[in-house]
């Protein structure tokens, strides 16, 4: 056991202000995050810290992670869009994750039910990682342009320039945030306020 990941259930993840607080939402879930980490340690994995979360990896790859949220914890899988899931209890986590996979639990009786199911979905995924398959990336191309953007873009070339320029994965988080407003003006609003964080050539969580 990490003794990272020990101070990780001792006070959270410190992300935010409940960190070190009872009130931090790791608390809520120690119960059934400690018992899913002894499944990934008896699996053989590597236990790090990584983005303040509990972290398991198999020969330097990232497998799994630990995760706790208000209204539950969750294991997720890096590469869970490969796996087979015969007990249909993987989840996205989002509308538009393309290869991560969460299973969510909300009581520790609930995970008790399915332990023989994610011991063996934690087998699977190190068994995903040591054949080496790649998951593919839905390309930037297919990801659908909001008018207000092109618009904008077409009437300001060094916008266009600087957009163009992102990474691929740049330019999805953007398109995916522009997207997801529902009205035109508030779709303007956004393009307008990230402009200057794409000229500087970053994306929205850099």
């Amino acid at each position: 056991m990490n003794p990272l990941v020990d101070r990780f259930f001792e006070v959270g993840c410190m992300r935010c202000k409940l960190g070190g607080t009872p009130a931090c939402k790791v608390h809520s879930w120690t119960e059934p995050m400690e018992l899913i980490r002894i499944w990934l340690l008896d699996a053989g994995l590597v236990e790090e810290l990584k983005w303040g979360m509990p972290c398991y990896t198999h020969k330097g790859k990232n497998i799994s992670m630990l995760y706790a949220f208000k209204e539950c914890c969750g294991l997720s899988f890096f590469k869970g869009g490969l796996m087979t899931d015969p007990a249909g209890i993987l989840e996205k986590p989002g509308e538009n994750s393309q290869h991560g996979r969460m299973v969510k639990v909300r009581h520790i009786q609930e995970l008790v039910e399915i332990e023989s199911v994610v011991k063996s979905y934690i087998r699977e995924a190190i068994a995903i990682e040591e054949s080496g398959v790649k998951m593919i990336s839905k390309p930037v191309e297919e990801y659908p342009y909001p008018e207000e953007l092109t618009e904008l873009l077409d009437s300001h070339l060094d916008w266009k320039q600087a957009f163009e320029a992102l990474t691929p994965g740049r330019q999805k988080g953007y398109l995916l945030h522009f997207s997801s407003a529902k009205q035109s003006a508030t779709r303007i609003a956004r393009i307008h306020k990230w402009i200057p964080q794409i000229m500087l050539g970053k994306g929205m969580h850099d």
